[in-house]
């Protein structure tokens, strides 16, 4: 009985590997679920600030192109900034490219990790794109 005592004496506070594994997993586990989640909302911002960039883009119409022979098309160098324009108003940067034809924003967003900082990964970096087309007039439904 004394023996069994002594045994237990020497066991007393001692955090088996085990439970260390085990609290590790489930920090990152739970690290995962939440930075996650957050890196998802992060692309949704991301992908909207890039297809409202690349809309503000797309109002850079060449008028006198239009006037002349009623075609749509962009001014490339205008289109581009109206989309950068709009991407100084918002907390991300993003690469803006612009033709004739369409505006291509795409926006680089950084999100702050909140558990999976205690395992060393500080900021997940997501981006989004976004394009648009000028368009002429309005589409309405058949009859």
């Amino acid at each position: 009985m004394n023996r069994l005592r002594e045994f237990a004496r020497d066991e007393d506070g001692q955090v088996t590997p085990f439970i260390v594994v085990l609290a590790t997993a489930i920090l990152m586990f739970t690290g995962l679920v939440l930075d996650g989640g957050l890196a998802l909302a992060a692309k949704v911002r991301a992908i909207g600030e890039a297809q409202e960039a690349a809309r503000a883009g797309a109002e850079a119409l060449d008028l006198n192109t239009y006037r002349a022979h009623g075609t749509v098309q962009l001014v490339p160098a205008a289109a581009r900034t109206l989309a950068r324009s709009y991407l100084a108003h918002t907390a991300d940067t993003g690469a803006v490219t612009a033709t004739a034809n369409a505006v291509t924003v795409t926006v680089t967003a950084h999100q702050h990790t909140q558990l999976l900082r205690l395992l060393g990964l500080s900021t997940l970096t997501v981006t989004g794109t976004g394009t648009a087309h000028p368009v002429r007039g309005i589409d309405t439904p058949d009859p």
